[in-house]
């Protein structure tokens, strides 16, 4: 990858205050990006911003993805900072597991607004301007839950499913506007999310850590974990000027466990 073609480029990262966020606002950085970070939590901003003092041109704006009036205000701010977005990561979610009688009207809206529609209003906010200026990389953090159903996830899986749908039909809309959309999907990752995960097989189960750790390694064909870095390596090759050519595409960083 030719990383210099991305110099002074202009990236808004969702949900960057940690995690997979966090891992691809530091590859883009690390690649002469200018990145805005947002997310609804100033303080964790603030921290991953301190992190990543090597960079100059790093900031932070507080948002709430499902909130339509603080998206707007949120990335006017962004764009008069460092410019137009270029690059937009929708990678903000939220996963909460429950069996499907247990799942009620306010878990199924929460998780088709932070996953979903947050998707839709964000790239609202940037699209005007990419068809302007005829340019544009967006990469919507979706999931092997899009791609393939998981128990007790239901609410999440159809959010995520029409996250890739979103992705596909987008591409199509402005395949010829100079304008890229792809999603990565990134199976079991060591994030916070995960974490809360092992945290609810151990409670259900009576498992220890370690054993529920095992169990969902075992159930993976490389037996192991994603890392957010290998997810920001996969996304930071799509905003490549260079990957032009991949557009409408949903890609599994799974280890294999989605083929």
């Amino acid at each position: 990858m030719n990383e210099h073609s991305l110099s002074g480029k202009h990236a808004v990262v969702t949900g960057g205050g940690s995690g997979i966020g966090a891992a691809i606002a530091r590859a883009l950085a690390q690649a002469g990006v200018r990145v805005t970070l947002t997310g609804r939590h100033a303080t964790k901003l603030a921290a991953q911003r301190e992190q990543l003092a090597a960079f100059d041109d790093v900031g932070c704006v507080t948002m709430d993805v499902t909130k339509p009036d603080e998206v707007a205000q949120a990335f006017a701010a962004a764009a008069q900072a460092m410019g137009p977005v270029d690059i937009l990561i929708n990678n903000a979610g939220q996963a909460q597991a429950s069996p499907f009688t247990a799942t009620d009207l306010t878990l199924w809206n929460r998780m088709l607004e932070v996953n979903l529609t947050g998707v839709f209003l964000c790239t609202q906010a940037v699209m005007p301007a990419m068809l302007e200026r005829r340019y544009g990389r967006i990469v919507n953090v979706a999931s092997t839950a899009g791609q393939i159903g998981y128990p007790y996830v239901a609410a999440y899986c159809a959010a995520k499913h029409g996250v890739i749908g979103l992705t596909r039909s987008l591409a199509l809309e402005v395949a010829t506007k100079g304008i890229t959309v792809n999603a990565v999907c990134p199976g079991y990752t060591e994030t916070e999310l995960l974490r809360g995960a092992l945290d609810q097989v151990v409670a259900k189960t009576g498992r220890s850590m370690d054993e529920a750790r095992a169990a969902l390694e075992r159930a993976n064909p490389q037996q192991r974990f994603v890392s957010p870095e290998q997810v920001a390596h996969a996304v930071l090759w799509l905003v490549q000027p260079e990957s032009s050519a991949m557009t409408g595409q949903s890609i599994s960083i799974a280890g294999g466990e989605v083929m």
